[in-house]
């Protein structure tokens, strides 16, 4: 179990971007040579690793389409070479797997070629945040995999599991709290907006996102550790010397399962949702291919083989997947969850990480 949680550190590591890059690409490696051929980027490590030994050889049993699967930089170094490559015409990878920020910001280019809804067949069962679209309404992206972040305790030091993110700004926690350092990857301006504010729509003026400033600065005499290093926060929540937080969802459940005290909560107001999705390059001559492999991977039984392998949490809805109460739970929730709100992180990033560090951090 041990080796599972490294593993599962490991690859939420390389998911949240906070890997050091890949720098080149590493050697491709092709399950077997067939006719037809698709090159796929995803992220290194651990969670490659996870694709090719259990996920792309049954596409290639079930389709004859060889996977060549590249291990790719962190998204936004990714995206670069992928704009850079597209307008010399060519495509490092037909299909990647991107983050939700570097997919709208490749938006802006036209770097994604359109897919067509009407040739993935569990299109309709996809959860609304899991379609990215242009502005016009075509097909951007379609969602890969997700996974939550959620509240987190020592059960020695909390024996009641926390109902409500309102446990953040609580004066009893003063001191207690480890979140995470980001104002990108923390969301805590969303989960602010919903706690306090009646929704992350809040968020749509200036004016509201100041708002959202200025009450979670209260969350501040709370906090023990604004933390970037994970494995920090995670021995320190064992331990019990941090003994609440926001971690994830799954990696902190195998932290449970290996014996220590600690727990993860969904609040009434949901678990932060943060998700990577499918996109083509408008280079690629694969279209065909990559709608075959796009259909593959959105369907409820490949999403239920990704849970189990690769521990992330399903696209689909609920209703459709075969995963029993107890795998889904280990990787997700039924409760609404909190959406991050992409477009203010590619719209007004800089702003952001400025006040951020004025009236958070700083």
């Amino acid at each position: 179990m041990t080796e599972l949680f490294n593993k599962a550190m490991r690859r939420r590591t390389v998911l949240g971007g906070a890997a050091a890059m890949a720098g080149t690409l590493a050697m491709p490696s092709i399950l077997r040579a067939q006719d037809r051929s698709l090159k796929v980027g995803v992220y290194g490590g651990y969670f490659k690793d996870s694709f090719d030994a259990n996920i792309f050889p049954v596409f290639t049993e079930e389709t004859g389409i060889a996977v060549e699967s590249i291990a790719e930089p962190t998204g936004e170094a990714w995206l670069v070479q992928l704009e850079q490559a597209a307008r010399a015409g060519q495509a490092p990878a037909d299909v990647s797997m991107m983050a939700q920020t570097p997919t709208r910001r490749g938006m802006t280019t036209d770097l994604w070629a359109p897919l067509d809804p009407s040739r993935i067949s569990n299109f309709d069962d996809l959860l609304p945040t899991f379609v990215a679209e242009y502005p016009d309404g075509r097909l951007a992206g379609v969602g890969a995999v997700a996974w939550y972040i959620t509240l987190v305790t020592n059960t020695d030091t909390y024996p009641e599991a926390p109902e409500s993110w309102m446990a953040l700004w609580d004066e009893a926690n003063a001191d207690k709290l480890g979140l995470l350092a980001l104002v990108s990857n923390s969301f805590l301006l969303e989960v602010t907006a919903k706690t306090h504010m009646g929704g992350t729509d809040a968020l749509d003026t200036e004016e509201g996102q100041l708002a959202a400033f200025e009450k979670l600065a209260e969350v501040k005499p709370n906090v023990r550790l604004w933390y970037r290093d994970e494995a920090q926060f995670e021995q320190a929540l064992k331990s019990g010397e941090i003994p609440m937080g926001q971690y994830y969802h799954d990696v902190t459940g195998l932290a449970a399962a290996d014996g220590h005290p600690v727990r993860s909560t969904f609040p009434k107001e949901g678990g932060i949702l943060d998700s990577g999705n499918w996109c083509l390059s408008r280079a690629s001559d694969k279209s065909d291919e990559a709608h075959v492999f796009i259909d593959f991977m959105s369907r409820p039984e490949t999403q239920g083989l990704l849970s189990r392998k690769v521990g992330t949490a399903p696209t689909l809805a609920r209703g459709v997947l075969d995963l029993t109460d107890e795998e889904f739970s280990a990787v997700s929730s039924e409760i609404d969850p909190i959406v991050p709100r992409y477009d203010l992180y590619t719209e007004k990033g800089d702003w952001l990480n400025q006040k951020w560090t004025e009236l958070i951090v700083g």
